[in-house]
């Protein structure tokens, strides 16, 4: 109870920018966790077999690691309003177009289109937090953040679901239920633009500086040695090992829990709801953890802890113990996340915050897109309870080198914990 009113309190003392900051990506995460519950079985309804998933999930991850990088530099130089409200508006036309079209090609330019203008959003947002709140307070903040994107991705996926099967009840046609949900959580996504607008943008140090120049102060930077860069290239390394398991099942769930248990929309929409729900507690315990073990130790126990519990999922036939497994490898998987950007971030300066946090988000995006067509394949080959097995499986492994290797590598690097990266900062 302690622990919760200092939780309580430290939110209190965040500034308005983080305030507006939180209600815009709430509204956001509501919308997008609607499409992210409904939006393959809108294609599996249009009759598209899952192969066309898989396409349309590998080219939005790839259209975001393409721009992650660029934009990530972009946001250092122009702000990170400028840069979220451009892609909060964009996204947001593009999600309409995909709730309306139903041919494939157009589907894909879409979700190309999404997967673009989604990198401004998620590139500016983490460097955003950090540059409005002071070193001690960014784990726990970063905790609150992602908490309040999992509770807002549990009323997506709740209402997702819900609303989809009402519409049903009452007569309207599968493909037309799925439509008019999207179309719901496309206003939310732009109803998110509001508070986004009265942020107050804190001016960037590098304002001055090309795009040009920031490249070649980052070549010199590199050239001299600066651990600031070997600890971003080392980040990315371990963030796209975890982005190639994530890529063979994450995105899947949905299909996984409809393929293998035949079970309805809302029971779908109430599962994943209770997994964002878990991982919404797990992180708010993150710092917890956090000044007992250290940042490292906890990321990696975290991650480790949650391989059982996805092996769980992946080789059970029952439903309830899928359920079980699925909301444990949720909770724990995503609780480190948090933590680990937290740690990053301490570890860098201001400058090359948007290019560490791009850098990160990029190369799981590519692991996450290389992996979706091959997942499919398997389990169209393989079968509903095979095809899962092997790629759960294959996940599992990739999950442990990921873990061992961020250890390995940022154990000693960045100190036995947050002491070292907060002392540098200070």
């Amino acid at each position: 109870m302690g622990y919760l009113l200092e939780l309580r309190s430290e939110f209190q003392g965040y500034s308005r920018n983080i305030r507006l900051f939180f209600l815009g990506n709430f509204l956001n995460q509501v919308g997008m966790g609607i499409y992210a519950i409904m939006y393959n079985l809108y294609i599996q309804a249009l009759g598209y077999p899952n192969t066309v998933n898989g396409s349309i999930i590998s080219i939005q991850s790839l259209a975001s690691a393409l721009i992650l990088i660029p934009i990530g530099m972009v946001s250092d130089r122009v702000g990170r309003k400028k840069v979220m409200l451009i892609g909060g508006w964009l996204v947001a036309i593009s999600l309409l177009f995909r709730a309306i079209f139903e041919q494939e090609n157009t589907l894909l330019i879409f979700a190309f289109m999404t997967g673009i203008f989604s990198a401004f959003i998620s590139v500016a947002s983490i460097p955003l937090l950090a540059e409005n709140s002071r070193v001690d307070q960014r784990t726990t903040l970063f905790s609150y953040n992602f908490a309040i994107v999992m509770v807002a991705q549990v009323l997506g996926n709740l209402s997702g679901g819900l609303l989809t099967d009402f519409f049903q009840w009452f007569g309207i046609s599968p493909i037309f239920s799925y439509r008019i949900t999207l179309l719901f959580g496309t206003f939310l996504c732009i109803s998110a633009m509001i508070p986004l607008l009265m942020i107050a943008e804190k001016p960037q140090e590098q304002s001055s500086l090309s795009t040009v120049a920031m490249f070649k102060q980052l070549l010199r930077d590199w050239s001299e040695g600066q651990a600031q860069l070997k600890i971003i290239f080392l980040y990315g390394i371990a963030q796209l090992i975890i982005g190639l398991g994530s890529g063979l099942v994450i995105p899947y769930l949905n299909l996984y829990f409809h393929d293998r248990f035949a079970v309805d929309n809302w029971v779908i929409g109430m599962v994943v709801s209770l997994g964002q729900a878990a991982t919404a507690v797990a992180m708010m315990m993150g710092p917890f953890f956090v000044r007992r073990w250290g940042e490292v130790k906890t990321v990696v126990v975290l991650q480790l802890t949650s391989i059982p519990f996805l092996l769980l999922t992946g080789f059970t036939t029952n439903f309830y113990l899928a359920a079980l497994g699925f909301f444990l490898r949720q909770a724990l998987m995503n609780a480190g996340n948090p933590i680990q950007q937290a740690l990053i971030m301490g570890a860098i300066d201001d400058r090359h915050k948007g290019l560490a946090n791009s850098v990160g988000q990029m190369v799981f995006m590519v692991g996450w897109s290389s992996m979706g067509p091959l997942s499919t394949t398997i389990v169209v080959q393989q079968g509903a309870y095979w095809g899962y097995v092997t790629v759960f499986s294959i996940t599992s492994f990739l999950y442990v080198v990921g873990s061992l290797f961020f250890y390995m590598v940022f154990y000693k690097r960045l100190g036995l914990g947050h002491k070292q990266v907060v002392k540098e900062e200070i």
